[in-house]
């Protein structure tokens, strides 16, 4: 199992964001990013947007991994959000997607970046982990299921 509490917070853990479009979400990510971890809302939500034009970050199941490098950052912070609709997002399969793990890099965070994709990628693609995420039913028990740290350890 690979656990991915170096890149989240507890408050960066999102269960029920409402979005109802790529533009939407995106600025609600960049809310969120100024809100857990300090940097300029309209500067994620535009790298965002700017790396999703390059290529979908959506790979299936109702899962994607969208990606940007930020400016300012020191090192590879995450958010999770999941969606209580889901949305079109251009996914490679087509379907709609609900469950977002975000990550945010430094700009010149080279193979930090790649292995911390590479990580997410793996444990969001682990058999039935997408059922969990979808089932758990508060913010505690989603990270959890993505850190593997009891929520009392968290703070």
């Amino acid at each position: 199992m690979t656990e991915l509490g170096d890149l989240l917070a507890l408050d960066a853990v999102l269960p029920s964001l409402a979005a109802a479009n790529k533009r939407a979400l995106f600025a609600g990510l960049g809310t969120a990013a100024a809100q857990v971890w300090g940097l300029n809302k309209a500067t994620v939500s535009e790298r965002l947007s700017e790396r999703e034009k390059l290529g979908t970050t959506g790979y299936g199941n109702g899962i994607a991994v969208p990606h940007a490098r930020i400016e300012g950052l020191t090192q590879v912070r995450g958010l999770f959000v999941r969606l209580p609709r889901p949305i079109d997002y251009a996914a490679v399969d087509e379907l709609p997607v609900d469950l977002f793990f975000v990550l945010l890099s430094p700009t010149d965070a080279g193979t930090d970046h790649l292995k911390a994709l590479a990580r997410v990628s793996r444990r969001l693609r682990e058999r039935g982990f997408a059922d969990k995420l979808r089932g758990a039913g508060s913010r505690d028990a989603l990270f959890v299921l993505l850190t593997g740290d009891d929520v009392r350890d968290a703070a």
